[in-house]
């Protein structure tokens, strides 16, 4: 998503989105390891609800990626993800579901689980920082190589249907898992 919002916003404007990320990612491993994770083993529904609410989402933003160079699409289409979208958008994405939950999980013994939480949150600050911003920069220095935009529409759209077939292929192994 950052490599599609920075081709098509290009980079200062997708910082925002950028810091979302950085931040809203690690601060959901946080409430996750220190202690929402109970809440969610207590009410297990609330955490299906978030699954399917985020499947839907994602769908959603395959739609609003496909559509960003449409010169037709609404004012709303064309904008990046704000800090805040970004930061939210973390608690419905169940790809950082997956990751936060399975980080936790892997890298955490009983004891100490505080100080092991800090270890894996400043690990994801620092990895993601830097993973993110090169994606950033690489969709940004796309700009330069989809000029046109029946390229732009391509992209878009071959960006969306990778993100709309990774939603897919989550789902499909969620539903199997619950069968």
């Amino acid at each position: 998503m950052l490599m599609a919002s920075g081709l098509n916003h290009g980079i200062k404007k997708t910082v925002p989105h950028l810091l979302g990320v950085v931040i809203g990612f690690p601060a959901m491993v946080a409430a996750l390891g220190l202690g929402l994770g109970v809440v969610f083993l207590e009410y297990p529904v609330i955490h299906q609800i978030i699954k399917v609410f985020g499947i839907g989402y994602l769908l959603f933003l395959s739609w609003k990626i496909a559509n960003t160079s449409n010169p037709k699409a609404s004012k709303e289409l064309k904008n990046p993800f704000t800090f805040v979208q970004a930061v939210a958008f973390q608690w419905v994405n169940p790809k950082a579901w997956v990751i936060a939950v399975g980080a936790i999980a892997t890298y955490t013994t009983i004891g100490n689980v505080t100080s092991q939480i800090v270890i894996i949150i400043l690990g994801y600050l620092s990895v993601g920082s830097i993973s993110m911003t090169m994606w950033l920069l690489l969709g940004a220095s796309l700009q330069k190589l989809l000029r046109q935009q029946k390229q732009l529409r391509l992209f878009n759209i071959f960006m969306a249907l990778l993100l709309m077939f990774s939603v897919i292929s989550m789902a499909t192994t969620e539903i199997n898992a619950i069968s």
